[in-house]
């Protein structure tokens, strides 16, 4: 039988988000997934190094990296569509839940246990799994920047959204995250490497 999981996995470089927009440069699901594992981890490490928490940063990196994986078979639904209305919330939910089962039965069945818990939450994963959806608004939020430092005002909106969403969570991580990171993403790469060659 053909185990075909890891080659769908490479398929996310060819769902691109950000639909209903107009992008200064396209974004992908496979850079997005990278991002939002980052910055998963990222999280979890500041959890641990500055809150005295005890996270497990490298699930969480790992949640991050197949966080929107069933979108390789559903595609990236455009979140005022995906969040219209309850009906069509559930329902999404529904799809995605069978896309993820219809992944999971690509893996050979011994490995298949292993990423259960990736595709499928766990109850004790309960906060890293808030740690990636903080992860995923941010990732949101640097797209905006960066396509606002482009010149590309159709993000202007989103960003403000997008900030709105992550001051709401109210998670500690996500605040340390803005107020040490965030800023360097406005500048420019001699800014970043203060003119370094």
């Amino acid at each position: 039988m053909m185990n075909s999981f890891f080659a769908m996995m490479s398929r996310m470089k060819y769902i691109d988000r950000w639909a209903l927009m107009r992008n200064s440069r396209q974004e992908n699901l496979s850079e997005h997934s990278l991002e939002v594992s980052m910055i998963s981890h990222a999280l979890a490490v500041i959890g641990n190094s500055c809150l005295g928490k005890s996270l497990d940063a490298q699930k969480a990196a790992v949640l991050g990296m197949y966080h929107d994986a069933t979108e390789i078979i559903t595609g990236d639904m455009p979140t005022p569509v995906k969040y219209y209305n309850s009906q069509i919330k559930d329902t999404y939910k529904d799809i995605e839940h069978q896309a993820a089962q219809s992944l999971l039965s690509m893996l050979p069945e011994p490995m298949r246990e292993a990423y259960l818990e990736i595709f499928e939450k766990q109850e004790e994963d309960a906060y890293l799994w808030k740690l990636v959806k903080a992860a995923d608004k941010l990732s949101a939020y640097i797209k905006c920047i960066e396509e606002e430092q482009a010149g590309n005002r159709e993000f202007t909106s989103a960003k403000e959204m997008a900030l709105n969403h992550i001051q709401r969570m109210k998670l500690p991580e996500t605040e340390l995250f803005l107020e040490y990171f965030i800023d360097a993403y406005g500048k420019n790469l001699d800014e970043l490497t203060g003119g370094e060659k």
